[in-house]
């Protein structure tokens, strides 16, 4: 970044081919919506770009293009809330309708099911929560920041930290403890129907 605040345009190319990865999966665990989640990260690599001039290494480079990732998705989720949105069924075109022949380590149906059906649980309770929960939970669990980077990314103090991630925990744990409880990942409503 510091290249790129000196002139060095390479430098901008490096930093996206590092850090897009990190970006994109951020973002697409906030979102839930793939190609939202690479528009989003373009748009973080542009006000990077255009903060280059500003930046200051008061924080490890990472922690800072978190921060900057992170208010773009809180931003999305609220710019989301103030215009309609018109849903539509899942597709991805590019996935591959063949099935893999099975072997001793491939999961059963039933296990893939109910596994499937835990992560849609989960994805679900995460896109519940509040936007700050949701957001401290995704950098610390999915992109293993600890509690000083997450302060630092998310402008707050480590005891704040500390406690966003426990409410945060505590109401994951809360909406998938019937999952939990079943000791699969089948729905409370589906058990009695095997």
């Amino acid at each position: 970044m510091l290249a790129l605040k000196a002139g060095d345009e390479d430098a901008f190319k490096e930093l996206v081919d590092r850090h897009r990865d990190a970006v994109v999966n951020l973002t697409y665990r906030y979102l839930g919506n793939k190609s939202d989640a690479e528009d989003l990260a373009q748009e973080v690599f542009l006000k990077v770009y255009r903060a280059r001039a500003r930046y200051e290494p008061a924080a490890k480079f990472t922690t800072w293009l978190y921060r900057v990732a992170a208010n773009a998705c809180l931003n999305e989720v609220r710019d989301r809330r103030r215009r309609p949105t018109f849903a539509a069924a899942p597709f991805d075109a590019g996935e591959d309708a063949s099935v893999p022949a099975a072997d001793r380590n491939t999961p059963s149906p039933l296990e893939e099911a109910e596994r499937s059906e835990m992560r849609e649980a989960v994805r679900r309770a995460l896109a519940e929560l509040p936007e700050r929960q949701r957001m401290a939970l995704v950098l610390n669990k999915f992109h293993g920041l600890g509690y000083e980077e997450l302060a630092e990314s998310l402008e707050m103090t480590v005891p704040a930290v500390k406690s966003l991630l426990v409410r945060a925990r505590e109401n994951v744990r809360r909406r998938i403890e019937p999952y939990l409880r079943a000791g699969t990942g089948r729905s409370p409503e589906r058990r009695g129907a095997g």
